[in-house]
C-alpha cells in the first residue's frame, strides 16, 4: 500500500490529509476561513496567507493523528503549487518542503485543478474509470472543460473568457445581499424562487466550448438597480458593503426569483457546452468537480441531459481539500514524478499533459 500526505493552501482553506492507494481517505482535515473573509465579501489575499501560517502546523499534525500513521508510514508528500494565491501557496509549499527534507520523503507538486478531478477517485464504491472522460471543473476563479484521455493526459477544450461561474455566484450574492460564499447562498434562496421570472442572457462565445458569465452578472445588476439598489460591483464598493455583512434590503426586491433565474442561466450554459463537448468527443462519462459541482440544480440538469454516467464528489470533496491533492499525488507518484527542492509556486499554473 502507498500512503500520501496531501497539503492544500491555494486559497482560503488550510487542509491536510492522508490517502491510501489514491482511493481511501485515512484523514481529511480542513480549516476554513469563510468567517474571516465574509466581512469583506470575498477572499482577502493577505489575510488568507496569514491565517494559513497560523493553521498549517496544527492541521498537518491533526491529519497525521487522525490517520493513525507516523512519518515512517508515508511514501511521499504532495502539495498544491498552483493555481491560486501566491502568498497562500507559499505557506503550503514551504511546509511540504520542510517536512519532506526532514523526513527524507519524496516531494510532489500538484496542480490544483487536476486535484479537483481526482476527488472523483475518492468516491467509495464507484466503478473503475474508463477513458476518455470529460471533466467540467468549476472551482473558484476557474471554469474549464477538459478532455481526459488517461492519467496525466489532458486536452483543454474550453474555459471562461471573463468571470468564472464561482465568481459570478459570489458577485450576484453580494448584489442580492445574501452573504459569502455566494454559491450556497444563491442555491438556498433559489429554492423559493421562480427560475423563469427573469429571462437572463445565455452568452454565446466565439470558442465553441468557452464560457462567459460577465454579461449575466451585469443583467442581474440592472434588474437590482430597478429597485433602487446601489451598484456593489463598482470599485471600492466591496469594502463599503462589507459593513455590516448583510445590510437591509427593500422588501419588494424579488431576491428568490432573481437568485433562481440567475442560477438557471448559469446551469443552462454549463450543461449546454458540456453536453455538446461530450457528444463531439464521444466520452464514456462526465465528471463534475470543484465548488460549484455541489449545486443540486447543476447535478440534476447534467444527469438528465448527459445520456451517459455523470460523476460528482460528495459535498466535503467539492470545495478545496487535501484528500484530492493526496489522491492526485498518488497517481503522480506511481508515474514516477519526484520534484526537487527548487519546487516553486505558480499562481497561474495551467492544466497540461505531462
Amino acid at each position: 500500500m502507498t500512503r500520501i500526505l496531501g497539503i492544500e493552501t491555494s486559497c482560503d482553506e488550510t487542509a491536510a490529509a492522508v490517502v491510501e492507494d489514491g482511493r481511501t481517505i485515512l484523514s481529511n482535515v480542513i480549516a476554513s476561513q469563510v468567517d474571516i473573509h465574509a466581512r469583506y465579501g470575498g477572499v482577502f489575499p493577505e489575510v488568507a496567507s496569514r491565517a494559513h501560517v497560523e493553521a498549517i502546523v496544527p492541521i498537518v499534525t491533526r491529519a497525521m493523528q487522525e490517520a493513525h500513521v507516523g512519518w515512517e508510514d508515508l511514501d511521499a508528500i504532495a502539495v498544491t503549487r498552483g493555481p491560486g494565491l501566491a502568498g497562500s501557496l507559499l505557506v503550503g509549499v514551504n511546509m511540504a518542503k520542510g517536512l519532506a527534507l526532514a523526513q527524507g520523503l519524496p516531494l510532489i507538486g500538484i496542480n490544483h485543478l487536476e486535484a479537483h478531478i481526482y476527488s472523483l477517485w475518492l468516491v467509495q464504491g464507484a466503478p473503475e474509470v474508463r477513458f476518455p472522460v470529460l471533466c467540467l471543473i468549476v472551482s473558484g476563479g476557474h471554469t474549464e472543460l477538459v478532455l481526459m484521455t488517461d492519467h496525466g493526459q489532458y486536452q483543454r477544450l474550453g474555459a471562461t473568457i471573463d468571470d468564472a461561474a464561482g465568481e459570478a455566484f459570489d458577485k450576484v450574492a453580494r448584489l442580492l445581499r445574501l452573504g459569502y460564499p455566494g454559491g450556497p447562498a444563491i442555491e438556498q434562496a433559489a429554492q423559493w424562487g421562480n427560475p423563469k421570472a427573469f429571462h437572463f442572457p445565455r452568452a454565446r462565445t466565439e470558442g465553441e466550448y468557452d464560457f462567459s458569465f460577465s454579461g449575466l452578472k451585469t443583467a442581474v445588476l440592472r434588474e437590482v438597480q430597478k429597485y433602487g439598489q446601489p451598484d456593489t460591483s463598482a470599485p471600492g464598493a466591496l469594502a463599503a458593503t462589507a459593513r455590516p455583512a448583510n445590510p437591509p434590503r427593500p422588501s419588494d426586491l424579488p431576491v428568490a426569483d432573481l437568485a433562481a433565474s440567475f442560477q438557471a442561466a448559469v446551469v443552462d450554459m454549463l450543461v449546454e457546452k458540456t453536453i455538446a463537448a461530450a457528444e463531439a468527443y464521444n466520452v464514456t462519462e462526465i465528471f463534475l468537480a470543484g465548488g460549484v459541482s455541489a449545486n443540486k440544480a447543476l447535478r440534476q440538469a447534467m444527469t438528465q441531459a448527459a445520456g451517459r454516467p455523470v460523476r460528482y464528489p460528495p459535498l466535503i470533496l467539492c470545495t478545496d481539500n487535501a484528500a484530492m491533492v493526496a489522491a492526485c499525488g498518488y497517481f503522480r507518484f506511481q508515474a514516477g514524478q519526484r520534484d526537487g527542492w527548487d519546487l516553486d509556486v505558480i499562481p497561474s499554473l495551467k492544466l497540461t499533459s505531462t
